[in-house]
């Protein structure tokens, strides 16, 4: 059970974030330190601004990033934008990523590309992309991602004309160092044996150590077809609402932009906001417009930030005894 729930690896995490923040959480205590750092893990939140190497380190840690972006940057899809008659923003696979970076900010601008060119297929990179075409490629690219790669490396070989006999079907860490080839390569519009390419997926799932999707799914898939290109392949699988709900981490394509507890939630904060806002008796408004605006300090997590806001503590004492020097 341990292993199935990466418990070591969250261990080892929070003990990680004690150390580093151990002057701080003296404070409060040790006790309440891992009741946070463990209740955010169950929520969540525990990926926020974190480095990618953790983000996509747990199976929970990627569906919690893809539920955070959804939850998080929906409205892209909701609000109607400049570039779209059907009330909804078109953005690049460029503007995705810097959305994914506000998350997470070394997110890696290949699996950005990876999963925008599921969408755009032979289109140029800048082309504009729906908030739900992206997000579900991008969640099959991201969750996936191992998995793919040795897709990849066994429609490569298949292509090359090779039995599913002698394909050598990658296992853990194997065929991710093969560089994916570009639908243009090797004649695409013929594809492969549908029938063929299904052997060879599914000893990959039963060998496989990272996550695979459903294979009675896959089976499904590629059974209504004869023959099937990889982008096709990949395009199926993200439109595949299916798979969607076994993987767990996104609803359904209907109900993308519907979120009840984050609108209650935004809907408190907009009450609280306009609460803050009304101005006192009228004879005093012209004294209120003049008063210098204080910004609200901002609320650190229990761990990461407090090492940040240590750095910028000691910088600021820097700059003090050199206006100090200056004076003098």
């Amino acid at each position: 059970f341990a292993a199935q729930r990466h418990v070591l690896t969250y261990m080892e995490d929070a003990v990680s974030q004690l150390l580093e923040n151990r002057e701080d959480i003296s404070q409060y205590g040790i006790a309440r330190f891992f009741t946070e750092y463990f209740n955010s893990v169950r929520q969540g939140t525990h990926i926020l601004f974190r480095e990618f190497s953790f983000v996509q380190a747990t199976p929970h840690n990627r569906a919690s990033f893809l539920r955070t972006f959804w939850r998080c940057f929906r409205t892209v899809g909701k609000n109607g934008g400049k570039y779209s008659s059907i009330c909804c923003y078109l953005l690049t696979a460029q503007e995705y990523h810097c959305l994914l970076q506000l998350l997470c900010p070394d997110f890696p601008m290949e699996l950005t590309q990876k999963a925008a060119r599921i969408v755009l297929m032979d289109d140029a990179m800048d082309c504009l992309m729906s908030f739900s075409d992206f997000l579900f490629a991008f969640q099959i690219q991201f969750y996936y991602s191992e998995f793919l790669e040795s897709v990849a490396a066994i429609y490569q070989d298949l292509l090359a004309g090779k039995s599913p006999n002698t394909v050598i079907v990658p296992t853990s860490s194997s065929g991710q160092h093969r560089q994916r080839q570009s639908p243009n390569d090797c004649n695409p519009l013929e594809g492969v044996e549908a029938s063929l390419f299904y052997q060879c997926l599914e000893s990959l799932c039963d060998r496989s150590k990272y996550s695979c999707p459903p294979s009675a799914l896959v089976k499904e898939m590629l059974s209504s077809v004869q023959r099937m290109t990889f982008y096709e392949f990949l395009m199926a699988l993200a439109k595949d609402q299916g798979i969607n709900r076994a993987l767990g981490a996104l609803p359904d394509k209907g109900d993308l932009f519907l979120d009840p507890a984050m609108d209650q939630e935004l809907e408190k904060l907009v009450a609280q906001v306009s609460g803050l806002s009304v101005s006192g008796p009228a004879s005093s408004s012209a004294d209120t417009a003049n008063m210098p605006v204080r910004n609200s300090p901002r609320i650190n997590s229990p761990w990461k930030p407090l090492h940040h806001r240590r750095k910028m503590d000691a910088e600021s004492e820097g700059s003090n005894e050199e206006t100090d020097s200056s004076e003098n």
